[in-house]
């Protein structure tokens, strides 16, 4: 008898949808006519996945009592009995009860694939073992109920269920998932946006992991020998032109088909600085590729290949990606390009890819820009080879043929190496070429031959003419080279000129980019903006980019004065005089950017200062108003009972005396808010941080409310915070003050302490009226109260107060919309160090309640809720047999008091 198959809906986070998802496939499967029986689902209360239990055969249930409690498990025995072609089977990762036939239902499962029974089940992603650490890092919560790795990779098929975070969270409010009662822990604590975005990224990269090892177990059962590496490192060769945005696309599609592959840009600038590329189109080649998430990288070298063949060797290169020459058929004579180099240098470790465009073959446009005096190495001593050694080897092989030409076409054949040496080489190459090849034709061809001397004057008067002519031919090729090299070097240099202008005038460019600008295009080392006061103060540097900067125009190679007090010194080589104007619009652009920023700076001084008159005018409004009131209040009530004309029975002092203290109270709260917003104000508040308990401070917050409109929920069991006792218990107090100012009558305001990674939380949860979106940032700013708030609510400083306080402590204050209507603020601080003092983590059955739920599942009282027997009160969407489907903690004598952790 065969083995059974394996499908498993492999969920990103619990509540997708994963359970519906199997049992919608059952259905499809029995109307194709199999037979398809449920061995273990359970519904958790969920009307739609409950539907979808009808209509399915279910196998009766296993009932197991342990400690005084009635569990349910999958009857593994009466599913081999009933024997269905496939069995549906829930929750993998579940620990059975005590006294079940397997200790985990995985290993259920294994016997019913043994016996051929095909097997649909479900887990999440959280669950495999090799995450746990991962997941409990990422959450918070450390995962009791796990299952091997190799257990989900030998399933036959591997289905992801997946949910955008911000639809789950959707469900999770519209009760889809969860009672009402537990929606707001939950939301607040495992359903994060944050923490859903990365389990789902965890179960993407899982599940393509496993399309890779299926693809090897393809390659390895069809004979395929070659191997496929998981780590693609792309390198996309760029020229500046138009074709580089093509290269870059197709380098990213490329690259999107390998799990963490890497895309590199690199531009290879000849060591003589400017270029013909487009200093606009690398600009915005650059910006794409960081966009696509790849990297862009400027190298210099005056051998194209062989510059970028190192450079992809040196960062482990798998690939190379160029585009199709754009020269004319006509130009391979001057060689193979710089494709066809690279791929026959490449080697077997380099793969390197041609890519079409519609640039391909419409010329290469201006030559490389570099000075006539410059032509490099290579075309010097190419100029020299064809100057002096093609006419010696022209000689030779015209002495050996029988047929003679005539010293005329001798003549010929000698001035064409002439102009290729000019062509090549430059003037002198030419010229040596023109007398070298006089001296050939007067020795070899000129009668008498094999002497240098002439018998006939008509062949004095020619090799004389042969000599004029070459020397006119190659200095007026070399002329023409000479200018169309000014020509493009002129048009390279308009195009940064152009660029720079608009980008300084845009505002585009900061001081530390536009020296990298500089140090780029002139090949530099280093490159540093000197300025002083006078001419007797020392220079200082106002920006620089590159190693070991100067520190005076002095110590430069190259230094540009910028009016009496300001330098821009490069440090690497010396420029070429023609280099100069370019430079020198550089450092005239760098003063104006510096110049910039100044004023920027200067003007953000004098927003601020705008802004302290802001808030002086509004402090002086709320004098005149706010302070006025309860100082009026208390006036009133001293006059009254300071006059000698009434006599005041004891209720009615008592009254004045409480009108007095109820206003000196709000008076004391008022100038309370003000001088810590001047302390927020003037960046003098320094919190002295120490760890504490906060079931310490929060209480004592509460006392300016009325005891009855609170609900405190702080768990003993939460870690210590590291925060300032004094700050902390301010800042809550004025958010607890705002949130019963504005709830309902009757509606008392939940404070609710929970613990998630390394930060602590403290949310203030009330039942009003809300903040919409757009104003919840607007809330924290001083002087501001939402909407149309009462006469007498302050003057809108607490709030503010209390985010700068929290800010203090390295802790954000934020606002949220409560489910069901109302505010919530999120009060987050830092948790202490593990190793500050003794472990206060919670206990394993403070985890989430039940399989689904990602929150502790707790009474009105902040502790657990347990069952009257002591078993973990049963909750949460995944789960069954109240939590006990965790594995048994060594250090805890009961092994039903477990935490099940998420499904």
């Amino acid at each position: 008898m065969g083995r059974g198959k394996l499908r498993i809906y492999l969920g990103a986070a619990p509540g997708v949808g994963k359970t519906y998802a199997m049992l919608s496939e059952a259905h499809r499967r029995v109307e194709r006519g199999s037979d398809c029986a449920v061995g273990f689902v359970e519904h958790h209360g969920r009307p739609r996945t409950e539907v979808m239990l009808h209509g399915l055969e279910q196998v009766p249930r296993r009932q197991l009592r342990y400690r005084g409690a009635e569990f349910t498990e999958m009857d593994v025995d009466a599913v081999l009995a009933r024997r269905p072609a496939i069995a549906l089977v829930d929750e993998l990762a579940h620990t059975n009860v005590p006294g079940s036939r397997n200790a985990k239902r995985w290993q259920d499962v294994e016997e019913l694939l043994r016996a051929g029974i095909d097997v649909v089940s479900t887990v999440n992603i959280q669950h495999l073992e090799s995450l746990g650490d991962v997941v409990e890092s990422i959450t918070g919560v450390r995962q009791r109920e796990t299952v091997p790795d190799e257990v989900v990779r030998r399933a036959d098929q591997i289905e992801l269920v997946d949910m955008s975070p911000q639809a789950l969270r959707r469900r999770m409010a519209h009760g889809n998932i969860y009672q009402p009662d537990k929606v707001d822990a939950a939301l607040s604590n495992y359903f994060r946006p944050g923490n859903l975005t990365a389990l789902r990224e965890l179960a993407l990269l899982w599940v393509a992991d496993r399309a890779d090892e299926y693809l090897q177990q393809y390659r390895g059962e069809h004979g395929i020998r070659s191997t496929w590496q998981a780590r693609e490192r792309i390198v996309v060769g760029l020229t500046g032109g138009p074709e580089g945005r093509t290269l870059i696309r197709r380098a990213s599609r490329m690259a999107a088909k390998g799990s963490g592959s890497e895309i590199l840009a690199v531009y290879i600038a000849r060591s003589d600085g400017l270029t013909s590329a487009s200093p606009k189109e690398l600009a915005v080649q650059r910006t794409l590729v960081e966009d696509l998430g790849g990297t862009f990288h400027h190298v210099i070298g005056d051998n194209i290949p062989d510059a970028l063949l190192a450079f992809a060797r040196g960062v482990n290169a798998t690939q190379i990606v160029l585009g199709s020459s754009r020269r004319k058929a006509w130009q391979y004579v001057f060689g193979p390009g710089v494709g066809a180099t690279v791929a026959r240098d490449s080697g077997p470790d380099l793969d390197v890819h041609i890519v079409t465009h519609e640039e391909v073959a419409r010329g290469r446009g201006l030559p490389v820009v570099r000075s006539a005096a410059r032509l490099g190495r290579p075309r010097i001593i190419a100029g020299w080879i064809v100057g002096i050694l093609l006419p010696a080897l022209l000689a030779v092989l015209l002495t050996h043929v029988n047929a003679d030409p005539g010293l005329a076409n001798e003549m010929l054949l000698f001035l064409s190496l002439t102009v290729a040496a000019a062509l090549l080489g430059g003037l002198w190459p030419a010229l040596a070429s023109a007398a070298f090849g006089s001296l050939l034709l007067n020795y070899f061809f000129a009668p008498p031959v094999h002497r240098f001397t002439v018998s006939d004057p008509k062949n004095i008067v020619a090799i004389a003419v042969f000599f004029g002519v070459a020397v006119s031919v190659a200095s007026v090729v070399d002329l023409a080279a000479r200018r169309t090299h000014q020509a493009a070097r002129l048009r390279a240099e308009s195009e940064i000129l152009s660029f720079l202008a608009g980008s300084v005038l845009r505002g585009e460019t900061t001081l530390d980019a536009l020296l990298e600008r500089v140090r780029e295009t002139f090949a530099m080392e280093s490159v540093a903006l000197l300025e002083r006061t006078s001419d007797v103060d020392p220079w200082r540097r106002a920006g620089s980019v590159g190693p070991h900067p100067v520190g005076r125009p002095e110590e430069a190679d190259v230094d540009m004065p910028i009016g009496d007090d300001m330098a821009l010194a490069l440090s690497g080589r010396v420029l070429p005089a023609e280099d100069r104007r370019v430079l020198g619009a550089f450092a005239a652009q760098a003063a104006v950017v510096l110049d910039r920023q100044r004023l920027v700076g200067e003007a953000e001084e004098a927003r601020r200062l705008a802004e302290g008159n802001r808030i002086r005018t509004a402090l002086l409004a709320a004098v005149s108003h706010d302070l006025r009131t309860p100082l009026a209040s208390i006036k009133a009530s001293v006059s009254s009972l300071r006059s000698d004309d009434v006599d005041w029975s004891e209720e009615d002092r008592a009254e004045l005396l409480e009108g007095i203290e109820d206003g000196a109270d709000r008076l004391d709260h008022l100038v309370g808010n003000l001088l810590d917003m001047s302390r927020l104000q003037t960046g003098t508040v320094t919190p002295l941080i120490r760890e504490i308990d906060l079931d310490e401070v929060v209480p004592m917050a509460l006392g300016g409310v009325p005891e009855d409109s609170v609900l405190l929920d702080v768990p003993e069991t939460l870690p210590m915070v590291a925060v300032d006792p004094g700050l902390l218990e301010r800042s809550v107090a004025n958010v607890v003050e705002n949130a019963v100012k504005y709830s309902p009558a009757g509606e008392r305001v939940l404070v609710r302490a929970s613990h998630l990674g390394d930060r602590v939380e403290v949310r203030v949860v009330d039942r009003g009226p809300g903040v919409p979106d757009e104003a919840k940032d607007r809330i924290f700013a001083p002087f501001q109260r939402h909407g149309d708030a009462p006469r007498g609510a302050g003057v809108g400083l607490g709030l503010a107060v209390a985010r700068g306080f929290a800010e203090a402590m390295d802790g954000t204050l934020a606002a949220e919309d409560t489910p069901g209507g109302g505010l919530t603020m999120v009060l987050t601080l830092r948790a202490a160090t593990r190793d500050s003092g003794p472990e206060r983590a919670a206990p394993d059955d403070a985890g989430p309640a039940g399989a689904d739920d990602g929150v502790p599942a707790r009474g009105g009282d902040g502790v657990p809720a347990r069952g009257g027997d002591g078993v973990p009160a049963r909750g949460g969407a995944d789960t069954d047999a109240a939590g006990c489907g965790a594995d048994p903690d060594p250090a805890d004598p009961d092994p039903v008091r477990q935490k099940a952790g998420p499904q």
